[in-house]
């Protein structure tokens, strides 16, 4: 069921998390929801072409930086842009993700891989750089709202009770492509088509007719990290007071041999003011 490209999602209990996987996922718990329709694919380059003419809005990751928000960085980080990411030339220690995100100065939604990057052959896929500021902004003039952590869960279930995929209990067979996540050696050699953002509905929908609910990009929702926004600080850099909302999903940069995280029950904190060349979003409509 249908309108306007979102569709209905019925209310009723289920059990998200996971008590099997990482341990923010845990625990596994019964949630109960209302009724409500949620967009059939993330909201695409040409999607947020469209708010940003009729708004004339500008991205945090286009906005000039102020030197007082982020003491110690580097001036000449201290200019618009996002981080984005780069392979590696070869196997790396996967415990020092700095290796392959960089902070790149001119990088964002029109700018996806850098300032000499365009979006000219990406119109259908997923925007990318947006803070979360961006996606509720977004929301909010498309007269709809971002989705709670609960309610992405369960869409993205497709109906299916405590499976680990989308798809259903078992992973991902050879030759039935099901998500966009990473194939081949992280973060350096990815098989082909894979490795960077698709189309959005490339890939199979779930059981309810919603696509990339698995990888492509991270989305964000409403919900704080920590369960309300003063203990969604990361205490490992006390130095930065932005809260953190968590994104769901997982992403095209999810590899099983580092980041198993493209199943409904994932769940990452990101920082609001921080885009990233692998975080987008979809709304619903209550």
């Amino acid at each position: 069921m249908t309108e306007l490209g979102l569709i209905w999602i019925p209310g009723q209990t289920a059990v998200l998390g996971s008590d099997r996987h990482y341990p923010e996922e845990a625990p596994a718990r019964p949630v109960t929801v209302d009724g409500f329709w949620i967009q059939a694919y993330q909201v695409t380059n040409a999607d947020f072409a469209q708010f940003v003419s009729a708004t004339d809005y500008l991205t945090v990751a286009e906005r000039p930086l102020n030197p007082a928000d982020y003491p110690g960085a580097p001036s000449a980080n201290l200019q618009p842009g996002s981080m984005v990411f780069r392979r590696t030339s070869g196997p790396v220690d996967l415990r020092h993700l700095s290796q392959w995100w960089t902070w790149t100065p001119g990088a964002s939604w029109r700018h996806p891989l850098g300032p000499k990057s365009s979006i000219d052959k990406r119109a259908e896929h997923p925007v990318v750089h947006v803070a979360y500021e961006d996606a509720e902004s977004y929301a909010a003039w498309a007269g709809l709202a971002l989705p709670t952590e609960a309610e992405w869960e369960i869409a993205a279930r497709g109906g299916l009770e405590q499976t680990d995929y989308t798809w259903g209990a078992e992973p991902e067979k050879p030759g039935h492509r099901m998500a966009n996540y990473w194939h081949g050696d992280f973060p350096w050699r990815p098989e082909p088509g894979y490795g960077r953002t698709t189309e959005v509905g490339t890939f199979p929908a779930n059981g309810y007719g919603l696509f990339d609910m698995a990888g492509n990009v991270w989305e964000w929702t409403t919900d704080w990290w920590g369960g309300n926004e003063a203990a969604s600080y990361d205490p490992a850099q006390p130095q930065f007071t932005v809260p953190r909302k968590i994104v769901k999903g997982g992403s095209f940069l999810c590899a099983d041999s580092y980041c198993m995280r493209y199943r409904p029950a994932a769940r990452r904190p990101q920082m609001v003011d921080t885009g990233m060349s692998h975080i987008g979003f979809r709304c619903v409509k209550r």
